[in-house]
């Protein structure tokens, strides 16, 4: 099956996992800020609801997808202590920066950096504890081939813990969120990152991207169980907590 998020792409020519390279590339240097300044900070608070699901499990080994510049991975790293989390991307420009991240936290023996497709993983089946995502599901060119691929790779009792931005349900945070992300996100996205297309493709794909029950309904399709969902600051981000 596809879905809606998978036809959208940052620019004209090419395929999306190309394209989606390429933006990333572009918009590397300056998307920590970007992130932060856009939520207000609550990217932070977010984050870390999703990786404290996580907590009582003690997972050892664990994988990071679309891992961007770290932010998960150092944070997983420092609340879960892990003995070892590999932190994926296909874009060496965001891991670029989450490289001199993890060596400034002295977490170099920790996190380790590999570029991946997240739809072909190099890893054996069954390697990790834990499979993590923030942010960066909605990105994949085929979502079900993509968790699938995270489901092959965990452990039989393992468990995934996604974190995605998503639209509120209700009014008026719908309709606000609605504003904002067609005005505020990509104006101030196209001033910082100098990349005219990457933020209004990213609010094309929060608004594309199935959620809620929807969602948990593929998690279980990919071969999760006990598969459920959170929704956090009045449904503008949303968490999805599942086992193997």
């Amino acid at each position: 099956m596809s879905y809606d998020q998978e036809k959208i792409k940052p620019y004209n020519d090419g395929e999306k996992a190309g394209q989606v390279e390429q933006m990333f590339n572009n918009i590397a240097p300056t998307y920590d800020t970007l992130n932060h300044r856009l939520s207000w900070n609550i990217d932070r608070r977010w984050r870390r609801r999703a990786i404290s699901l996580l907590a009582p499990y003690q997972p050892k080994t664990m994988l990071d997808i679309a891992t961007g510049t770290g932010d998960f991975a150092i944070l997983a790293a420092h609340m879960l202590q892990p003995q070892h989390l590999e932190a994926t991307d296909i874009s060496e420009g965001m891991m670029e920066v989450g490289r001199w991240k993890v060596s400034e936290a002295g977490l170099d023996a920790i996190i380790s950096f590999q570029k991946e497709d997240c739809l072909q993983l190099s890893y054996a089946d069954n390697t990790f504890d834990a499979v993590t995502a923030a942010f960066g599901i909605r990105n994949f060119a085929n979502l079900d081939s993509g968790l699938q691929e995270m489901c092959r790779v965990l452990k039989p009792g393992g468990h995934l813990s996604i974190v995605e931005l998503t639209t509120p349900p209700r009014f008026p945070m719908r309709q606000l969120f609605h504003i904002y992300s067609h005005t505020v996100l990509p104006v101030y996205g196209r001033l910082i990152s100098k990349d005219s297309s990457a933020y209004s493709y990213l609010t094309k794909t929060i608004e594309a991207f199935p959620q809620g029950e929807r969602m948990v309904g593929i998690l279980q399709k990919a071969g999760f169980s006990e598969a459920t969902f959170e929704r956090l600051t009045f449904g503008i981000c949303t968490v999805y907590f599942a086992t193997k």
